[in-house]
């Protein structure tokens, strides 16, 4: 196998984007060339919840770089939720423009800066990119106050409707009309000052189908800030609107959160949320989703199946075999590679896992892998690659060790001939002469396949 890097220079050719063209008012793609290749990094919601700090997003950033996460790929460090001052139903509390305010308990102020300006400048200063979180609509305080809209003689009360966002943990959002004079402008004051801190990525959270004039107006004011920003949607995006959203975005999340918020967790963990991480169980569920949204992922924006929480050995709540099973599926669906785990205590057999070049080549490929087989204890999915190389994964979805197959043909193939398999986690090669490319695999376990003709 020549380990994909000639696929992934291919997407890199093929895939080249123009320029943008001026807004015309109309929905347009978020190909600012960030989304070229499925997002790859770590976010804070998995472990701190609604408790991240700057200090502890610094030392999980600083673990990217030391323990050689960053140089096989990772670069994003996000911080989710709770980075802004949440006081109640009332919704967050704003600045004079409407805008979030961040909060000083968990990101102190830093000489001139506030703590997440001075957090980007320490993340950029590691040679990482950095994202912040949002929801959709503006707060309620802001409309109470009736702040100003910057650059306007609008007024927040002037573009908000009375239906309640979901706002998600915090809460007390409320929608914009956007056919009112300001509403694009007070998206636009947000975005710039997100850019003006050196914002490298934004997810929008709690986004349904009633959020596309939301999305479209984060789209637009983005863009007019001249700095390439990823965005991010989440989560449970309609399949309905798969193509608005691919039109708008570089990535939306297909289903619920991996977290299977269970189990005690240490007194001494830090963790926000209760060990294990996830459980096979939602692992499993993501099999239909990387079938049924195939279609629409693709360079300039990517299904995105949720964290990959993998990193604390035990407590990310699945066994060796079962994490490469979870890697494997999101390399194979080309999904963002967001970590969630606490990588200050990076398990050195997930660290192995995590920055093998091979799967993460499969993941960046930019390719979405269909599902060959559906069967009541085993799934293989498949893509081929920009140079005739084909990768298999064969899962055994059962509690006991079984020999999972598919054939050439189903692969697109030539029956004829002999092959190379090339075990991508193993990197151990077999040679197969017949039609057809088998393996046994481990209960809950895959045999990730690159296949060559020889």
């Amino acid at each position: 196998m020549k380990r994909l890097i000639g696929g992934l220079l291919a997407v890199a050719v093929l895939f080249l984007v123009t320029a943008p063209v001026a807004d015309s008012g109309k929905a347009f793609a978020e190909d600012n060339g960030v989304g070229r290749t499925p997002a790859m990094g770590w976010s804070s919601w998995s472990f701190y919840g609604h408790d991240p700090t700057l200090h502890a997003v610094e030392a999980q950033a600083e673990a990217m770089v030391r323990d050689g996460l960053k140089k096989a790929g990772y670069t994003y460090v996000l911080v989710d939720d709770y980075w802004y001052v949440c006081p109640g139903s009332q919704g967050p509390d704003v600045g004079k423009y409407g805008h979030w305010v961040v909060s000083t308990s968990r990101f102190p102020d830093q000489g001139r800066l506030n703590g997440i300006e001075a957090l980007v400048r320490y993340v950029h200063h590691l040679g990482l990119k950095f994202g912040l979180y949002v929801t959709p609509g503006i707060s309620k305080q802001a409309v109470a106050e009736n702040t100003r809209i910057k650059g306007t003689s609008y007024t927040a009360d002037e573009i908000a409707t009375k239906n309640p966002e979901a706002g998600y943990n915090c809460g007390g959002m409320v929608g914009i009309d956007y056919a009112k004079p300001g509403a694009q402008a007070f998206v636009n004051s947000w975005a710039d000052e997100f850019a003006s801190w050196g914002v490298d990525y934004l997810k929008i959270d709690g986004v349904g189908t009633g959020d596309i004039p939301d999305v479209k107006a984060w789209s637009r004011a983005l863009r007019q800030t001249g700095r390439p920003i990823y965005l991010a949607l989440s989560n449970r995006l309609s399949i309905k609107d798969a193509a608005t959203w691919k039109r708008l975005s570089d990535s939306w999340r297909t289903g619920p959160d991996i977290n299977c918020y269970c189990g005690p967790a240490s007194a001494d963990s830090g963790a926000a949320f209760a060990y294990p991480l996830t459980i096979w169980y939602w692992v499993a569920t993501r099999f239909d989703q990387v079938a049924q949204w195939a279609p629409y992922g693709g360079p300039g924006g990517y299904n995105d199946y949720d964290s990959l929480e993998i990193g604390n050995g035990i407590h990310d709540g699945l066994n060796p075999a079962q994490r490469q099973a979870y890697m494997s599926l999101w390399a194979l669906g080309s999904a963002p590679l967001i970590l969630g785990a606490d990588l200050t205590h990076l398990n050195k057999l997930d660290r192995t896992d995590l920055i093998n070049r091979s799967v993460i080549s499969v993941d960046q490929d930019g390719i979405d892998a269909v599902r060959v087989a559906d069967g009541s204890s085993s799934q293989v999915f498949a893509k081929t690659e920009h140079d005739g190389d084909v990768v298999v994964g064969l899962f055994n979805t059962s509690a006991a060790p079984e020999v999972v197959s598919t054939t050439a043909k189903a692969l697109g193939l030539s029956t004829k001939g002999t092959y190379e398999l090339d075990n991508l986690w193993t990197h151990h090669s077999v040679t197969s002469s017949g039609s057809t490319i088998a393996a046994e695999v481990p209960p809950y376990g895959v045999v990730l396949y690159g296949v060559r003709k020889r």
